[in-house]
């Protein structure tokens, strides 16, 4: 799992606890904060998943395919 989708999924969650928090309390900076926070957590945790799936696709297409191997046999 990509680091950036770690962080993401922190931020996210932190983001929406403040924003909570914020709602809750009346306090609307707070509010703006965590739903700053939360989004900016969302699109972290989208890129990260961006560079799993390109990491995995490249992996997958540098391991060898047992359909594709010759053994010399017919």
């Amino acid at each position: 799992m990509d680091k950036d989708r770690v962080r993401g999924k922190v931020n996210e969650v932190a983001g929406r606890s403040k924003r909570q928090a914020g709602e809750w309390t009346g306090n609307t900076r707070a509010q703006a904060e965590g739903g700053v926070q939360e989004v900016k957590g969302q699109v972290q945790n989208a890129w990260g998943k961006v560079k799993d799936s390109v990491r995995d696709a490249n992996e997958s297409r540098k391991a060898p395919h047992p359909e594709h191997s010759h053994s010399g046999r017919h």
